[in-house]
């Protein structure tokens, strides 16, 4: 089954500079943290990968390799931005569950996507509206595979601007022509100590058993090889680790508390359609806060399991309630569902109302997120300028904008 679908932006650090600068579009780029020869490129463009330039080259290097080469100077605030707006092009098409880098990020796939050609379609969807809402020059290569790990190993097998898809029926014999370093997490030194014990290509690695790998690779990680390597999702990664949270870095215009609050409603709206996608339930909400000047504001809920949004933006008001006053301009705002269960495996408290509505109004809330997109509709605490003091709704749904 496909589950994950991964994108990777690639040569990013180069492409956002392209995309911000058109006379550098077609041309070789080096992004370089000062300009100096003695220091190495921390990006180049695939223009310049095509003489040899790569993450990590000495400049003086770099520069004798390719004597046309644009020198950039490296601008990370400009990348936080872009990776910002990337983050919320995708994770309006495909739940975004975890970020891995400022240039990575592993989507869930919703069970309307698994299948090969929906999933496919769907990795083509985003990269169109990459290119219509964020810029052209933003290529991504997107792996599709039943985990993370394989997602990113497809990732990795086409670039730029690839698009790969590893089944499980397929699997271990589609890896086989891969080298043992493009596996992902097996670095130089993971690769020596595999050919130390006589393993010299992902055929060998794979003809394994689940204890033969664990002795090769060290501790208990070959184990958990062994299962990714056949498309297995590991129990301990999904139960204990998995959470589902939205973040968002303020625009001038909405950082006060009023409209910090309004986004929080709305990102914690969108984390709980994506929790009853993926078919869990929460029992716990956290919210955190950043503000101008390096302050930090953070609290969490427990809560009985739920996934209804009604219930999660009460909690939500009860943790704005005890925020820090007076802390200054709110510039990030974030929200974590944690303590995740299945649907199904938890016991609900014993005298617990039915919510047969709400249950209802949720399915109702999510048909027409999946048909119109994710601001078709949405409850009144999420509308810009929401009084931020005791905004949340209750029982009634109030609709601040409507196709």
């Amino acid at each position: 089954m496909l589950r994950v679908l991964l994108v990777d932006f690639n040569s990013y650090f180069a492409s956002v500079e392209q995309q911000l600068r058109p006379e550098l579009r077609g041309q070789p780029v080096a992004v370089v943290p000062v300009r100096t020869d003695s220091t190495c490129c921390i990006a180049a463009s695939y223009e310049a990968k095509a003489f040899g330039v790569r993450t990590g080259t000495n400049v003086g290097e770099a520069k004798r390799l390719c004597p046309g080469l644009r020198i950039v100077d490296a601008r990370h605030g400009r990348y936080a931005e872009f990776h910002e707006r990337l983050v919320t092009v995708v994770d309006e098409l495909a739940p975004v569950a975890q970020v891995l880098s400022i240039d990575e990020m592993a989507c869930a796939l919703l069970p309307r996507f698994r299948a090969p050609e929906a999933a496919r379609g769907l990795a083509r969807a985003i990269k169109r509206a990459v290119a219509e809402k964020v810029g052209g020059c933003l290529r991504c290569s997107i792996g599709i595979a039943p985990n993370v790990f394989l997602a990113k190993t497809a990732s990795d097998m086409q670039k730029p601007n690839g698009l790969v898809v590893i089944e499980e029926r397929d699997l271990p014999e589609c890896l086989y022509r891969l080298e043992l370093r493009d596996l992902s997490g097996i670095g130089p030194r993971m690769e020596e100590r595999l050919r130390g014990r006589g393993i010299n290509s992902v055929r060998e690695l794979c003809a394994l058993d689940r204890r033969g790998l664990r002795v090769a690779w060290g501790g208990v990680e070959g184990e958990r090889l062994f299962e990714a390597l056949r498309g297995a999702v590991t129990p301990e990664r999904e139960t204990r680790h998995h959470s589902v949270s939205q973040s968002h870095v303020l625009p001038p215009a909405l950082r006060n508390e009023a409209d910090a609050y309004a986004v929080l409603s709305r990102l914690l709206q969108k984390a709980a359609g994506r929790l009853r996608g993926e078919e869990w339930v929460c029992g716990e909400l956290a919210v955190r806060v950043r503000y101008a000047g390096g302050r930090e504001w953070g609290e969490a809920l427990t809560l009985q399991e739920t996934d209804d949004t009604l219930e999660l933006l009460r909690a939500l008001e009860q943790l704005w309630a005890r925020r820090a006053r007076g802390a200054g301009r709110p510039f990030y705002v974030g929200v974590v569902l944690a303590r995740l269960v299945r649907q199904g495996n938890y016991t609900p408290q014993l005298f617990q109302a039915p919510a047969r509505r709400q249950e209802s109004l949720n399915k109702a809330l999510d048909a027409l997120t999946e048909r119109f997109g994710k601001s078709a509709v949405y409850f009144g605490s999420a509308w810009p300028g929401a009084d931020g003091h005791g905004a949340a709704p209750d029982a009634r749904l109030s609709l601040a904008r409507c196709f």
